[in-house]
């Protein structure tokens, strides 16, 4: 039986993997082999796969048999195409570990680089480069590095010994540091590491290298890895690749260098090599953000035929993977060697016209384009901007790292900017730079200011990824932690708390809130969007209870009305006092003079909603909450009370907020949203309904004879037995057909349900015999199926639920298919036995969601409906479902 596979080589111009195993060998590893299989110049090494890390978990941190055997021959390999000795005193072989997971996790996980120096092999070092400083500095890194990641000392104890001796030579930059003050700081960061461990810092290159794979395992389940994976969707239990490579350095001088490019702009999606590079710097110093980088450009000046060489490279890289690649390169000594390349994480923006260009260069077909654009990503599309007519005050300008407008008040720790985030409240995270510490704050935040860093740096590529607006490397602020306040050339003084507003899209910070205004869509999202719109065989509407909001939509692409609340529009001010009229009436003649003056009211809304939309449909639900939400909250008016009895008020409003509280107790209910409400008000006040329904027909008849031929749709809400639904059918017929014949006019209406209980799931054979629609109300479904309150849910537990991993989602945000997707199923499978003509869809607010898009289009629905500004998302993860599972 042959043994299991659990180290892939890869250098020397060939690899045992290739680019399709990022499963196995997470997209780091898979990357490396396939460039070395292309012949790219790659620095030797070997990737222990996500195997073992999925193994290494389940076996209380133990590795597999045979690991050490296959570690110790991919060693002999890199050591007999690179012509040294892993540990070797005279011609010593350095290592870099890194991780690597299926889908990229920047700075989420561990790296140690210069692995292998002790204080024989520094000398080899010394003989191989003759730079007795280089080889200090290098052993220097590595000590501080593996002491903070191995063996667990805090970094900042490293960078407070470092900064000391800076001080004490009288020097600003570490390059500036010499020999002798770089041997004291090696001999004073393993005495530290002794102080803090109690154990001696590892000398044999063996125990370092199992240290430092450990470590990057173990990495996999810190704190911040498991914070990302749990923002950006990716499963627990993937486990992370470890790579092992030969180090080359960028710090051997001025012919040496490093940077970080993208074959295209990730922010615009412009055709140009996009990135950064340091000469005379290891890769940690471009992205940490430490010094300034130069843009990639710079470095045709300056190296020219390293800059021909890379930009081929580019250009092989993005036909063979065709797509842009993000790449990391080192130029050591005049030699050009590539670390890495990956799909390059990109805004929306870019995502869509990388999408479009790489067709129009016929690189990719139309469908590829449409799958290249991650539907949730059109969220960026939509983001404001700032009001070009606003006047503002330029505090001052950074790298425009992410686009949008954001505004908030001034926080400068993650952990407060989390906490107020958790309160609602809108805050700006002010930080000198970002580190993978900061992610929970950054994900509060609604966008992230730093005064250092690149455009490549932690807070740009996690912005990015979260679709965040952030400035970065503003050098104009100085920031100051202990005051709580960061200060501009100026003189201005911002403090902690006062309002900001930041532009991603320029650079530009300004101070307080500066307005903005709505995106506009470019030609290359509406070209897209037409693709999508050519796969797609499922509907998109809109939610919209006003005409403001259809028009929104219908801008949006949306090809009708899936749900109007009709409770909304009861909500304003002239209205209130009218509805809680009718709900305190103790007569039927009461009620109704009450809703004969709502009737033109509710008509004009119908009317405006209809116009907004033209012939496309609209789905009305007629009133579904309980009646005491349009009443008074029951403490205050008892509070009112009191004080008017105390203070022997006028006799008749006493008497007029008694019944009023006698009204608020006789409607309390133990559970509302199990109670009096939905179609169960319709038939214990039929008199509501028919107004409704009086308002949906006048308005629709009076638009017929002005030439428009509107579509309404009646929905019963909250129906769970046939009986009900036939009840509440009558009643809207009725007034149809009357309105319709007083009018003269013909018209064609449809009257379903709203299907949000488990029993109308199981019995929607029954219902669909009298129904003409089905439109599935899923926030009410799963708070049924659950039997979960949704605000008690996300108020108590259901958080705990996520971080325990019990639930994997927020059933109230992702559509739970194994469950309410099921009963959802069933609904359609029994009504389309006995109606094969019954038109269905979705109105919750999983109908913007993209995965329950998916499984919606999976199951046969007709159409979703979702809030205005996900129309454009749910339209392209229709298309996607078509195309990657087509129905007729």
């Amino acid at each position: 039986m042959a043994k299991e596979k659990f180290v892939y080589s890869f250098g020397g111009g060939k690899a045992d993997g290739k680019a399709d195993m990022k499963n196995l060998l997470g997209g780091k590893g898979a990357n490396l082999a396939e460039m070395s299989n292309l012949g790219i110049n790659v620095p030797p090494g070997f990737t222990i796969t996500t195997e073992v890390c999925t193994l290494f978990y389940e076996n209380n941190r133990n590795y597999p048999e045979g690991l050490k055997e296959q570690v110790d021959e991919a060693i002999a390999k890199v050591e007999s195409i690179m012509g040294k000795k892993f540990g070797d005193t005279e011609n010593p072989l350095l290592f870099s570990v890194r991780s690597g997971a299926r889908i990229s996790m920047p700075g989420m996980m561990d790296t140690v680089l210069n692995l292998g120096l002790n204080d024989e092999t520094v000398q080899g070092l010394i003989k191989q480069t003759n730079n007795e400083r280089f080889a200090y500095d290098s052993y220097r890194r590595f000590v501080q590095m593996y002491g903070n990641v191995v063996l667990g000392v805090d970094g900042a104890d490293f960078e407070e010994i470092l900064e000391k001796k800076k001080e004490e030579l009288g020097v600003t930059y570490d390059t500036e540091l010499t020999v002798d003050a770089l041997k004291d700081l090696v001999k004073q960061f393993k005495a530290h590491i002794k102080k803090e461990t109690g154990e001696d810092f590892p000398e044999k290159p063996e125990d370092q290298l199992w240290g430092a794979i450990g470590a990057v395992f173990g990495s996999w389940n810190n704190e911040r890895a498991i914070h990302y994976r749990n923002i950006n969707d990716i499963p627990h239990h993937w486990g992370t690749a470890v790579n092992v490579q030969t180090m080359v350095f960028g710090n051997m001088g001025e012919n040496s260098g490093t940077g970080v490019a993208f074959t295209r702009n990730p922010s615009t999606g412009e055709n140009e090599y996009w990135g950064e590079y340091l000469k005379n710097a290891q890769g940690e110093d471009v992205v940490a953000g430490i010094r300034t980088p130069k843009p990639i450009a710079e470095l045709e000046k300056e190296m020219p035929e390293i800059y021909k060489q890379l930009t081929e490279i580019f250009d092989k890289l993005e036909k063979h993977y065709t797509d842009v690649q993000d790449v990391e390169f080192t130029i050591q000594e005049g030699e050009l060697f590539m670390l890495q390349t990956r799909t390059g994480k990109r805004t929306a923006r870019a995502a869509v016209k990388i999408a479009v260009d790489l067709e129009a260069e016929g690189l990719i077909d139309k469908k590829t384009a449409v799958l290249r654009v991650e539907p949730q990503k059109l969220d960026e599309l939509l983001h404001r901007r700032i009001d070009p007519d606003a006047d503002v005050t330029l505090l001052a300008k950074g790298l425009d790292a992410s686009p949008g407008a954001a505004t908030g008040k001034v926080v400068f720790d993650s952990d407060e900017a989390a906490e107020m985030g958790e309160h609602g409240e809108k805050v700006i995270l002010v930080r000198t730079e970002t580190s993978p510490e900061d992610i929970h704050g950054m994900a509060a935040a609604q966008g992230i200011l730093t005064s250092r860093g690149g455009m490549t740096s932690h807070a740009a590529v996690v912005a990015r990824g979260m679709g965040k607006p952030a400035v970065a490397g503003c050098e104009d602020i100085k920031v100051d932690y202990k005051a709580g306040q960061f200060t501009t050339p100026d003189g201005t003084v911002v403090k902690k708390g006062d309002y900001i507003t930041i532009d991603g899209g320029t650079g530009n910070v300004y101070l307080g809130e500066v307005p903005t205004i709505d995106p506009e869509m470019d030609e290359n999202f509406e070209k897209l969007m037409s693709w999508a719109d050519e796969f797609r065989t499922m509907q998109v509407r809109t939610n919209a209870d006003t005409p403001e909001d259809a028009e929104l939509a219908v801008g949006f692409g949306a090809e009708g009305i899936g749900l109007c609340r009709t409770e909304h529009m009861f909500f304003d001010e002239d209205r209130l006092p009218i509805v809680q009229d009718m709900i305190l009436a103790d007569t039927k003649e009461e009620r109704e003079k009450a809703l004969e003056k709502l009737l033109p009211m509710q008509k004009g809304d119908f009317k405006g909603i209809f116009k907004a939309m033209g012939e496309r449909p609209v789905t009305i639900r007629l009133l579904d909450p309980p009646l005491h939400e349009f009443l008074p909250d029951h403490d205050e008016i008892l509070v009112e009370l009191t004080e008017l009895k105390v203070k022997g008020g006028d006799e008749a409003e006493i008497a007029e907020k008694e019944s009023l509280l006698k009204a608020i107790e006789r409607l309390h209910e133990m559970n509302p949203m199990l109670g009096h409400r939905g179609c169960r008000l319709g038939i214990t006040y039929p008199e509501i309904y028919e107004m409704q329904a009086r308002a949906i027909f006048e308005a629709a008849t009076e638009l017929v004879k002005e030439g428009i031929n509107v579509h309404p749709e009646v929905m019963i809400p909250l129906v769970s037995h046939i009986n009900e639904f036939k009840l509440m059918k009558e009643v809207v017929q009725k007034a149809a057909e009357k309105v319709i014949s007083e009018a003269g006019v013909e018209l064609e209406y449809t009257i379903g349900t709203m299907i949000e209980l488990p029993r109308a799931c199981m019995t929607a054979d029954e219902i669909a015999q009298e129904a003409q629609f089905f439109s599935f109300g899923t926030n009410d479904l799963t708070q049924t199926t659950f039997g979960f309150s949704r605000d008690d849910a996300e108020g108590k537990f259901l958080a705990y639920y996520l971080d325990s991993e019990i639930l994997e989602k927020n059933p109230f945000q992702v559509l739970d298919q194994k469950g309410v997707g099921q009963l959802v199923e069933t609904g359609v499978t029994k009504g389309r036995s006995t109606n094969p003509e019954l038109k269905v869809g979705i109105c919750g607010e999983h109908g913007g969601e993209p995965s329950s898009v998916k499984f919606c289009h999976r199951i046969g629905l007709n159409y979703v409906s979702c809030s205005p500004y996900r129309v454009p998302i749910a339209r392209l993860a229709a298309a996607q479902a078509q195309i990657e599972n087509p129905r007729a």
